[in-house]
């Protein structure tokens, strides 16, 4: 996601009276207003603030947030395989806006460094906001590889888009990559979150990875192992054990073949297709314990139905398919700095920056 400079934004902001027990707000990306404490949620790894001059609207943004919260880091857990991390996140009108178009941002590509998180409100739409949530707690879990880069940017997106059915649709860069011609950039990883061809390519093929029966899951872990310097060729060969100089080749063919073209990010219904299995193996009857135990859960909790479609989703992308992965090789112990320095903001294709 885009650098960002520090910047005032010309909203008019009320005073705000902090109680003597709320926690007290970070130093956040750009946001330098009064915060106003809304929630921390059950499980304590997500507190919420909000910008007061944005009155009831972006308040009930950041409580259905608060509300929303640990779902979210349940199912970006289990794509990343951590269990680790609490955040801070602010609500108010990124680049002035209230529809969720701002975007979001946070600084470094850790828990240490990039915890305060920044998200555009979405005046009675929370599923946006959850996702842009998502969008950048993803990139705390990179352990300081891939933000700033296209192949991070693309994953980011794709878990956004799974813990939320896909509510930035609106984000999309697949058709756009596809309008540019195709350019390769599975051979080549750009150095940059900024451009739509590089992510568009990025999102198409991992939709087109989860299509042949990958995990996002065995993907994401593998993709944080590979670090800035892995292109998608490398992530291909990683999982098919097929080689790197294949991938391109393979993967175009198989756009080529698309009936209808790359028309949105998951042009191969890799986010939402389920194993085509001939049997029933112990892991899809565990699968099926697993969603219908998010259903319960989520029901109980009383979520609407987009999030519980959403925790349905998340599940089955996270789960093994009718092919293995290879799995991901382990961490680096310590979490290095972000190669970008400093926030990083999701914006959609073509969208100004102020």
């Amino acid at each position: 996601m885009m650098q960002a400079t520090k910047k005032s934004h010309p909203i008019k902001r009320g005073p705000s009276v902090l109680r003597r027990d709320d926690p007290i707000p970070p130093q956040w990306p750009s946001f330098t207003g009064p915060s106003q404490f809304v929630g921390t949620s059950a499980s304590g790894r997500v507190t919420v603030f909000v910008d007061p001059a944005l009155g009831q609207q972006a308040l009930q943004n950041a409580q259905d947030l608060v509300d929303d919260a640990d779902r979210v880091v349940a199912a970006n857990d289990a794509i990343f395989g951590t269990s680790e991390g609490s955040v801070n996140v602010i609500i108010f009108a990124l680049n002035g806006q209230t529809d969720g178009t701002g975007g979001a941002d946070h600084m470094g590509c850790d828990f240490e460094t990039g915890a305060a998180i920044e998200v555009c409100a979405s005046f009675g739409n929370p599923a946006r906001v959850s996702a842009l949530f998502e969008a950048e707690l993803s990139e705390c879990c990179m352990n300081g590889n891939l933000c700033g880069f296209s192949t991070g940017e693309a994953l980011s997106r794709w878990c956004a888009a799974v813990i939320s059915n896909n509510a930035l649709s609106d984000f999309a860069t697949g058709p756009m990559w596809a309008q540019d011609g195709f350019p390769n950039y599975v051979d080549q990883t750009d150095p940059t979150d900024q451009n739509p061809d590089s992510t568009g390519c990025g999102m198409v093929f991992l939709s087109w990875l989860m299509s042949q029966g990958f995990g996002l899951d065995a993907i994401a872990q593998q993709m944080v192992a590979l670090g800035d310097s892995g292109t998608l060729a490398q992530l291909y060969a990683s999982l098919t054990g097929d080689s790197a100089s294949n991938a391109w080749t393979t993967f175009i063919a198989a756009v080529n073949a698309l009936p209808n073209g790359v028309t949105s990010d998951d042009p191969f219904g890799g986010g939402s297709q389920p194993a085509q299995l001939a049997h029933l193996p112990p892991w899809a009857v565990s699968l099926a314990g697993r969603v219908f135990s998010a259903i319960l859960a989520d029901v109980s909790a009383g979520k609407t139905a987009n999030q519980i479609v959403a925790s349905v989703r998340a599940a089955l992308v996270t789960a093994p398919r009718a092919r293995t992965a290879a799995k991901a090789a382990p961490r680096n112990g310590s979490a290095a700095s972000c190669p970008c320095g400093s926030s990083r903001r999701l914006l959609p294709p073509g969208k100004a920056r102020v």
